[in-house]
């Protein structure tokens, strides 16, 4: 049996817009034929292949699909380059999906695609999600590469180390002094509030677990945003785990063990002279920002699953 690109493209479109309408609308067809072609997929596949949810959500056998779909948008679009149909500019833009943690976007992460979309015509659908979490993104078909703590390639990808994002627990100065005036001590830290980014994550439970307390019933703020994380800190609002690079004055260290993140970078592994390019670009600046290594050739192998742990991301 063969998959038709058209139909798995117009699949990956109802999931990238969220409704058939709106699919439609970026295809330039009807409604009516977005259906049509739902169906015919669905009904040569004998397979159930998107739940027409608000917005529309995969199934299994969708997600694998619509992997497929994208894939083949990757390779046609080399192709066209390759045999220099883009160069009046004719060629259509590629949309490139990736998943990074919401620390790097804060951070790190954007500058290398700011330079990639002023020599490529490139728009790229960023997915924040846990640094733990991102390689289901990858398994799902979601996005072509993603940055993650996973150092295990998902089935199908390649991996690469990036560097470390390292983070210190962190409190702006009148809210030490006025938690932990006599020193940061066991029964100050079981007290004083701390600032949660989410609740899958637990950089702040791990510091609290070296420091021999228990984060059970300590109070804590939940603030779901990487700059607005730094920013309560900053603010008083609780203690938290910062990123070294997002430090700023008037904040004070609690001392205790700092946490090292290590990033990986993992991408599909089909050869893509964009998809490599891309790569390039993100791993020159985690060299430079995050200290990463450079890695001649990264490495693949069978499936994995995410790890538990905090992401700054969401």
């Amino acid at each position: 049996m063969r998959i038709d690109p058209e139909l798995a493209g117009t699949l990956a479109a109802i999931v990238d817009e969220g409704t058939l309408d709106a699919a439609s609308k970026r295809l330039r067809i009807t409604p009516s034929a977005v259906s049509q072609r739902l169906k015919t997929l669905e009904q040569q596949l004998g397979r159930i292949l998107v739940v027409r949810t608000k917005p529309a959500r995969l199934t299994e056998a969708g997600e694998a699909v619509v992997r497929l779909a994208r894939q083949i948008a990757l390779l046609e679009h080399d192709a066209l380059v390759g045999v220099g149909i883009d160069e009046d500019g004719s060629a259509r833009r590629i949309t490139i999906p990736l998943a990074v943690n919401a620390d790097s976007m804060a951070t790190w992460f954007l500058a290398p695609l700011a330079r990639l979309a002023a020599g490529h015509d490139i728009d790229f659908d960023l997915h924040r999600d846990d640094q733990n979490f991102t390689a289901r993104l990858l398994e799902s078909g979601t996005v072509m590469a993603a940055v993650t703590s996973e150092e295990s390639p998902v089935a199908g990808c390649s991996v690469s180390p990036l560097g470390v994002l390292e983070y210190r627990a962190m409190a702006e100065t009148a809210f030490a002094a006025r938690w932990f005036p006599d020193g940061v001590t066991t029964a100050a830290l079981a007290a004083a509030p701390f600032v949660d980014f989410d609740r899958r994550d637990t950089l702040q439970h791990e510091w609290l677990r070296a420091m021999s307390v228990p984060h059970e019933g300590v109070p804590r703020h939940y603030v779901p945003a990487s700059h607005d994380y730094a920013l309560a800190v900053g603010l008083g609002l609780g203690w938290g785990m910062v990123p070294l690079l997002q430090e700023s004055a008037g904040l004070v260290a609690l001392g205790g063990p700092t946490l090292r993140v290590q990033l990986y970078w993992q991408q599909w592994n089909l050869r893509s002279d964009l998809l490599d390019t891309i790569a390039a670009e993100v791993a020159a600046e985690a060299r430079r920002v995050l200290g990463g290594a450079p890695v001649s050739r990264p490495r693949a192998s069978p499936a994995s699953r995410p790890k538990r742990g905090r992401a700054a991301a969401g």
